[in-house]
């Protein structure tokens, strides 16, 4: 037997059954937020942990980086230390060389002062009236100082000075003449016997020497003085004979002539 549908069953069912179809999709549309809601939780925990690590890790850089600087100004710091240290050993260095330099050249006008000391207690070459010999420094300041009295015309005290002299230095070389010079200091105060001596050993030791001829004249006049003509006559044709060149042997010539 066939059922016969009114309209208004018909509407009821249709009512149900999109009643329960609304039911199945509000119950899928809640399904599906629950969804979005734990991705957008579990979205926010990744970004809040990404930002937390972030942090974590700006916190750690900036550690870091903190550190990086002490770390620098602890190595400027050294490096300056090193810089003023270096400018001071350099400082040093610096006037160690000054001071080695400056002991250098005192060592150097030591040494110099020391061998001019030196110098003036060595013999030293000196030439007078013609030869040339060695004589110590003393040695040469008592010869000048004995003629440099007898330059002043005090003839007892350069007589004096000179029989001193060779005294004390009966070996030097200037002994000939320090005879010759003695013999003119005796001369000048008179005492003509002992001037002949010493002007005879100048002639016998050094015949040769350029105050021979000088000498040689010497003793003639010291022989005319003691009123021994015929003495100063011999030794005058001695001195003419023996220097026939010299300017006391042309004195000689004209002294005899005037001898009787």
């Amino acid at each position: 037997m066939s059922r016969t549908f009114s309209p208004r069953r018909i509407w009821v069912a249709a009512v149900l059954a999109v009643g329960t179809m609304a039911g199945a999709t509000a119950h899928a549309a809640l399904f599906e937020d629950d969804e979005a809601r734990r991705a957008i939780l579990e979205v926010r925990q990744r970004v809040d942990a990404m930002q937390q690590a972030n942090q974590r890790a700006g916190e750690r850089s900036g550690d870091d980086i903190a550190q990086m600087r002490r770390s620098l100004l602890d190595l400027q710091s050294q490096i300056q230390s090193l810089q003023s240290e270096q400018a001071r050993l350099r400082g040093q260095n610096e006037q160690l060389q000054k001071d080695v330099a400056d002991l250098q050249q005192r060592m150097k006008d030591v040494a110099k002062a020391t061998d001019e000391r030196l110098r003036q207690f060595e013999p030293a070459t000196v030439n007078v009236d013609g030869k040339e010999f060695k004589a110590d420094p003393n040695e040469k300041r008592d010869f000048e100082a004995a003629l440099a009295v007898f330059r002043t015309g005090k003839f007892p005290e350069a007589g004096q000075a000179f029989a001193a002299f060779i005294r004390q230095y009966p070996q030097s070389g200037y002994i000939p003449s320090a005879r010759f010079w003695l013999g003119n200091a005796q001369y000048a105060t008179r005492d003509y016997t002992n001037a002949i001596g010493n002007f005879k050993s100048l002639l016998a030791n050094a015949p040769d020497n350029a105050r021979a001829p000088e000498a040689a004249l010497a003793i003639a006049n010291c022989q005319v003085e003691l009123k021994d003509t015929r003495a100063a006559r011999k030794t005058l044709e001695d001195l003419i004979r023996v220097y026939p060149q010299s300017e006391a042997a042309s004195a000689a010539r004209e002294r005899l002539s005037r001898l009787k």
